[in-house]
Parts: structure tokens; C-alpha cells; sequence
């Protein structure tokens, strides 16, 4: 029995808005929103539906337990439902009155959809979502084609389909009988006090959202518009191709041009491909080709598209999207993959495309999508009187890699403020190494080495990271793995360490522990939990040691997750390098967490974050760069010892320096 009163509920809307393309705030922010269904129920009793299109109203019941800050307020992934009220209502519900049943799955290592997570929890089908919801979603709550049959209308009402009606109405009640039934089977597992709190702070600076420069976005597309029609017409002229992205024609016309075939023109082999070239007409074909390919309008187009009417673009972070590590996933705007800035002009480049001038662009700078694609962070801007202040942690996996193995020499790096890189470096080839000094040529190879050797990886892992393309050869490769580890052996026995906990945890299948300094291994109900420093769990659900069709000839463990190759729910592998991994990207998130409530509490505004680096506004004149760096290393009580540090930076608009 649930210890707390509870207010349970789902909502079926409608609007024009595409809301998987433009996200769930622009989708409502259309004056065309409005909620068609509300499923409701007050703790254990039965569920109720209301039904607006036939004029009901809102309960009285609901609506006072809605608006009582001691019920909790609980939905499958609740930004929905709060912004629904909040839109509908002009009520404004704090979410700290609120729990995400989806959290709640994700932390215990369940999918992330209400339909996945039912089926991984072996619901019935009268428990489960039922399957018709896709295709009434898509008939009642999308715009729909006007045709001859349909009368020419646009929209399909109850009336339109009174059958279909009533299963939709069964749907939206069903939806809120699985979301209980789920939420039972998980809520010995609630997230913590300090989890609901983070919960909390997501929700706020998803819900304000980070303002889009309007007008730098709109040229930007049209500018890429012209420069991708005047390449086509370049390269038509060239090869009289009717479609010059055509692979088959490009073929062909290169065998005639040069007098061989090219059975490829892949992204592998594509560099090959141009460097056998001998025609001037076909190596600036293969140029005008590969600008063409580029694509550097696609954020700035997602910037348009989630774009409320206040010109800020929000809901770009999913709380807990990685449901292993519980790190932020990217949506909409895609923060985690925007590209750097090198160029030194910048702010001249973008004042170029701020003020349409494409003809001096295209005169002054070899791409004109290279030079979009670097603008794309620039996007972001500040309030008007306001200034964008970023701070990042400098090299935080390594830091907590160091500090769960206890690895000395490069704690004591990060403690004097060294370069990792040259010390590692230094450390595997027993030379002083130094930065553009003294040895420096060996940097590379150290850094290459830190990023992808620090979770078990050996030559395949280096070749990911490039080492291959810096013309490392394989022997070399395997030279620099065997360095590498020598040189860092408690790293290597804290993989070894984490896998045997691991393993002698689940072997036993019972609820037991097993500790590793300041790591516990606990299994409960069939889920290998590990215990972070933090106090935050990490979940393996259905964990097993076994015998696999990956390693018929030993045991392996194994849990049930999404597959990142096929992203089906299945039985994945683990081994003491991935423990490792999950156990440091995981600590890292929960250090950004604890700086996240650090920068909050001294009055800082966050307005997005990207693993590692918080992004702030600030009024001009007010609190500094410094400051904000500083607030990103509190002292955690949890983490003595972490050596932290954050650099930072302030301007006008969001850069990567």
C-alpha cells in the first residue's frame, strides 16, 4: 500500500503541431492545442474519465487534489501533463509536487516508453497499453488530409467515428490503469530525496528554455537554400546529370570521364576515390559533391521548429535519457552534438548571416556551409541586458576514473593542474613530456590512449579514436594498449575488481552485497543494483550469470536492455571494463548534479547543460566568470578526494572555445 495520497492521470490532446518533430511545449504553445480526453484516478479507486468534447468539465475532485500540495501528482513522463494543465488551466503545479512514473522505470532499467516497459514487466494484455492507441492517436488528436471521402475536412472529430471513439476513450482509461499497475510494481525502488530534487531542476530549465536568435536562424537556411541551388546548377553544368546526387549517374559519369569504374563512392573509401582523380572537371564535380552532402542547417531548422511564441526553444533534455548511467539525452536541438568553433572571425562570420549578406559570404569564405555548420551554437543567445556565462569540467571522467582506482600519480596531475595528456604520455614512454615543447610530438599519442583506453578497449578502441588515421600501425597500436595499462595498472584492477563483484553478487542469486570500497552490489528481485557514492543505484534488470551465445565456452553476465546496435529490449552483455564505464559516466552525471544545485542556489540562471558544461545567462555587469567556475566545484560530501576543476567563459551569444 502507498504510503502517500496520489493523484494519477493521462491526458489525449490534439493540435497541428507535428509534437515528435516540434516537442511537447511548441506543440501546446499552438493557439490550435486542446485536451480531448483526461483518465484520473485518486489513489486505488477506479479510474474516471472525462470527456471535454462532449462539454464536460474539469472535476471538482481532481482539481482539488490537483491544486493540494500534499497529494503527489503522478504521470508517465510528467512534462506532459503539467504543461497540458498549465496551458489549459493557467495553472501553474511546482514539480516538486510531482512523480515521473517514467523515472521511476528508467532508474529500476526499464525502457523508457509505457508500452516497452509494460511488456519488459510482463504486464497481460488487459494490464497493458493497448495496441489500438497508435492508430486513434494519429485518426483523433493529427490534422488529417482533406480528400473527396472525408468531405474535405481536416480534422476528425468524435462524430466522424463514434466507434473508434469509444475504444479511444477505453484507450486514455487503460493508459492510466497501466501507468498504477506500474508504478506499484516499481515503488519500492522511488527515486531519492536528492534524485526528485534534480527531477525538479530539469523541469524548470526545460520549461524556460534557452532563447533562439530568430533571424540568424532564418538566414542561415536560406542562405544554405541558395548556396546548395548554386551548387547544383555548378555541377550540373559539369556532368549534364539530370540529378547529380544520383550515386548510380555520378558512376557512370565518372567511368566516362575517367576511364575507370569506381564500384564505391561510400564515406570510407570516398578520400580514395578523390585521390585517384585525374580530370580538373571531375575532382571539382567530387568537391561541389561533398559540400552538397554536407547538412548544416538541420539544428537551426530543429531551432525553428521547437520555437515558442516567446522565441525560446524548450523540452531539449530528457532527464534520466540514459537509463543505465542516468546521464541527459538530447532532444529537439540536440545540444550533445553541435559543432565546435575554430574560426578566429566568428563574430564577423556572424554578422554576415545575421544580416543576409550572402554574397559577401560566399566571397569571403571557401564554404558557406562550413561556416553555417560553425554558427550553429551561436544561435543561442541571452535576454536583451543579459550575457550567456558557460562553465565545464576539465576532464571529469578521467578525474573519476583516477579517484575510484585510486591511481595516485594522476590524481596528483589534476591536484598540480597538469596536462593528462603529457602525463600519461610521460608515463608510458618514460620521457618528460611537455605540450609544443620538449617531446611534445608524444602528446598525441597519450591523448589518444586516455580516451580510448579507459574502460577496458585495446586496438579497435584506439582505431575508433583515430589512431589508425594518425598512422599509427597495428603493432604500434598494441604497443601503446600494453603501455598504457602498465602504466596504469589500478585502473586495470579496478575493472577486474567491479566485474568480480559483479559477478559473485548475481552468482549467489539472493539479496546480498557485495562491496568494493566505496561500491555495493546488491541484488533484489531478479536487478543487480550498484550503489554509487552518491547514494544514487544503478540498475541491471533480469541480471544473470550464464552461459551465452556470446562466449559459449565461459559464463558471462548478462542483463536485460536496449540493444544499441538493433535498439531492441534483449539481453545485453557486460563485462568490468562496460561496469567501469557505467560507474564513471554515472558518478559524473551525479557531480554535475551536485554543481547544478550548487550554481541554483547562488543565484545562478541554468539554462542547458551537455555532460560535463552548464550554460547560464547572467545580467551584463553582474556575477563573473570566475564565480560561476568556482559554484561548479563545491565541496561534495560524498566525493573527498575528487580533484574538480571548471573553466568558463562569457560573450554575447553560446561558442565552444
Amino acid at each position: 500500500m502507498t504510503k502517500f495520497p496520489f493523484l494519477l492521470m493521462d491526458f489525449e490532446t490534439f493540435s497541428t503541431v507535428d509534437i515528435g518533430k516540434c516537442g511537447s511545449y511548441r506543440y501546446m504553445d499552438d493557439p490550435s492545442f486542446e485536451p480531448l480526453l483526461l483518465s484520473y484516478a485518486m489513489n486505488d479507486d477506479p479510474v474516471k474519465l472525462v470527456d471535454f468534447t462532449h462539454d464536460e468539465e474539469w472535476p471538482e475532485e481532481f482539481l482539488a487534489a490537483l491544486y493540494d500540495p500534499a497529494i503527489t501528482k503522478i504521470a508517465w513522463s510528467c512534462a506532459f501533463e503539467r504543461n497540458v494543465i498549465y496551458t489549459a488551466l493557467g495553472k501553474y503545479t511546482p514539480p516538486e509536487q510531482w512523480l515521473d512514473v517514467m523515472h521511476v522505470a528508467a532508474q529500476c532499467g526499464l525502457p523508457m516508453s509505457l508500452d516497452a516497459a509494460g511488456k519488459a514487466l510482463g504486464l497481460s494484455e488487459d494490464q497493458a497499453k493497448m495496441k489500438e492507441g497508435k492508430a486513434l492517436i494519429r485518426y483523433f488528436c493529427c490534422p488529417c488530409k482533406p480528400t473527396k471521402t472525408n468531405g474535405g475536412r481536416e480534422r476528425n472529430f468524435p462524430e466522424h467515428a463514434p466507434e473508434r471513439w469509444e475504444i479511444f476513450r477505453d484507450y486514455c482509461t487503460r493508459d492510466t490503469e497501466a501507468e498504477r499497475t506500474i508504478f506499484h510494481m516499481l515503488e519500492q525502488w522511488l527515486p531519492n530525496e536528492d534524485e526528485r530534487r534534480f527531477w525538479a531542476l530539469d523541469q524548470r530549465i526545460n520549461e524556460n528554455g534557452v532563447r533562439i536568435d530568430r533571424q540568424l536562424a532564418l538566414n542561415a537556411v536560406a542562405m544554405d537554400e541558395r548556396y546548395k541551388e548554386e551548387l547544383t546548377e555548378r555541377a550540373v553544368a559539369i556532368t549534364g546529370l539530370s540529378n547529380p546526387k544520383s550515386v548510380s549517374q555520378v558512376k557512370n559519369w565518372l567511368a566516362d570521364q575517367e576511364g575507370k569504374t569506381f564500384p564505391s563512392l561510400n564515406k570510407k573509401v570516398i578520400a580514395d576515390v578523390v585521390s585517384q582523380l585525374q580530370t580538373d572537371d571531375a575532382r571539382e564535380f567530387m568537391a561541389l559533391r561533398s559540400e552538397l552532402s554536407k547538412s548544416s542547417t538541420a539544428k537551426y531548422q530543429a531551432m525553428l521548429r521547437s520555437m515558442c511564441r516567446d522565441e525560446h526553444s524548450k523540452g531539449c533534455f530528457q532527464f534520466y535519457g540514459a537509463n543505465r548511467t542516468g546521464r541527459f539525452a538530447g532532444r529537439l536541438v540536440q545540444f550533445q552534438n553541435m559543432s565546435k568553433n575554430y574560426s578566429p572571425t566568428l563574430a564577423g562570420m556572424r554578422e554576415l548571416v545575421r544580416g543576409g549578406h550572402y554574397t559577401a559570404l560566399n566571397t569571403l569564405y571557401d564554404s558557406v556551409s562550413g561556416v553555417l555548420s560553425e554558427l550553429v551554437r551561436t544561435a543561442i543567445i541571452p535576454e536583451e541586458g543579459q550575457r550567456i556565462v558557460v562553465a565545464d569540467f576539465s576532464a571529469i571522467e578521467a578525474r573519476v576514473t583516477a579517484w575510484f582506482a585510486g591511481e595516485e600519480w594522476r590524481l596528483q596531475t589534476f591536484r598540480d593542474g597538469g596536462d593528462i595528456y603529457c602525463a600519461s604520455a610521460s608515463q608510458m614512454f618514460h620521457v618528460p613530456v611537455v605540450k609544443h615543447g620538449v617531446n611534445g610530438e608524444l602528446r598525441q599519442k597519450g591523448k589518444v590512449a586516455e580516451l580510448a583506453l579507459g574502460y577496458g578497449g585495446g586496438v579497435n578502441a584506439l582505431k575508433a579514436f583515430g589512431a589508425d588515421k594518425m598512422g599509427m600501425s597495428d603493432e604500434e597500436m598494441q604497443e601503446t594498449v600494453d603501455l598504457w595499462r602498465e602504466s596504469s595498472p589500478k585502473i586495470v584492477e579496478l575493472w577486474r575488481a567491479l566485474e568480480k563483484a559483479a559477478i559473485r553478487c548475481v552468482a549467489r542469486r539472493a539479496t546480498t552485497t557485495s562491496t568494493l570500497g566505496n561500491v555495493r552490489f546488491d541484488f533484489e528481485s531478479g536487478i543487480l543494483w550498484m550503489t554509487l557514492p552518491s547514494g544514487r543505484r544503478l540498475a541491471y534488470y533480469g541480471a544473470k550469470y550464464e552461459e551465452t551465445k556470446f562466449h559459449p565456452d565461459r559464463k558471462s553476465l548478462t542483463y536485460m536492455g536496449v540493444n544499441q546496435m538493433t535498439k531492441r529490449w534483449e539481453r545485453v552483455e557486460t563485462w568490468g571494463g562496460k561496469i567501469t564505464e557505467n560507474l564513471v559516466q554515472a558518478t559524473a552525471r551525479d557531480v554535475l548534479r551536485e554543481a547544478m544545485f550548487s550554481l541554483t542556489e547562488k543565484g545562478w540562471d541554468i539554462r542547458a547543460h551537455v555532460h560535463d558544461e552548464c550554460i547560464c545567462t547572467e545580467p551584463i555587469g553582474g556575477k563573473t566568470v570566475e564565480q560561476m567556475c568556482k559554484a561548479m566545484c563545491p565541496d561534495i560530501p560524498w566525493a573527498n578526494g575528487l580533484p574538480l576543476n571548471a573553466d568558463g567563459y562569457d560573450g554575447p551569444y553560446y561558442f565552444k572555445d
